[in-house]
């Protein structure tokens, strides 16, 4: 139900078809779950590098009921780096409070930088954040793999909560960078706007 394949992003499709595609999917392989996003804003590559690679942004585009708090020593307008440890407190469920360690394991300035789970509540979280500049704006692709603890108690939850709570939180960032940035409107060329 929350499972989907992740489709080429090269095929032309009618717009009843791009309405049925998720805009946060799930697919599914060996155990791990892989999360893609994809999502355009009319900013410059700039603009785009600058505010995610800010760690203090994350806790503007993260839903409220996670109660996201930054505990390490970082400060705003400061960029990520490689090596650089961030530890966060979160709240996934009502009444429930835990601590989340990442690392910075890879930057490329201004295309791609990784973040990989040290400690917290998946066994494994590694999440990739791709940033390619187009006609009008940056074209952007977060995906993460992860892997649930318990084995078949994990699998179930998955289903149940993991899978739904994780789109929720990607579709909640979709909607709030639009609102922070605007949507993407597609740029007509010179000859098709003189049609």
């Amino acid at each position: 139900m929350w499972f989907w394949v992740v489709m080429p992003t090269n095929l032309i499709m009618s717009t009843t078809q791009l309405a049925k595609i998720p805009r946060v999917s799930i697919a599914s392989h060996s155990g791990i779950y892989t999360l893609s996003v994809r999502q355009k804003l009319p900013i410059s590559l700039e603009d785009a590098w600058s505010f995610l690679s800010d760690p203090t942004n994350l806790k503007m585009i993260t839903p409220d009921y996670m109660r996201f708090e930054i505990t390490s020593d970082t400060q705003p307008g400061n960029t990520m780096f490689e090596g650089q440890i961030i530890s966060y407190r979160v709240s996934p469920l009502p009444g429930i409070r835990m601590s989340w360690v990442t690392e910075i394991t890879h930057v490329k300035h201004q295309r791609y930088f990784v973040d990989e789970q040290r400690f917290g509540p998946y066994r494994m979280w590694h999440h990739e954040h791709w940033i390619n500049p187009i006609d009008g704006g940056v074209d952007m692709l977060d995906r993460v793999s992860y892997k649930i603890p318990l084995g078949p108690i994990g699998k179930i939850a998955q289903h149940i909560i993991v899978g739904r709570q994780l789109q929720g939180i990607f579709t909640y960032r979709i909607d709030k960078l639009h609102e922070i940035f605007g949507v993407y409107k597609k740029q007509l060329t010179k000859s098709t706007a003189d049609a």
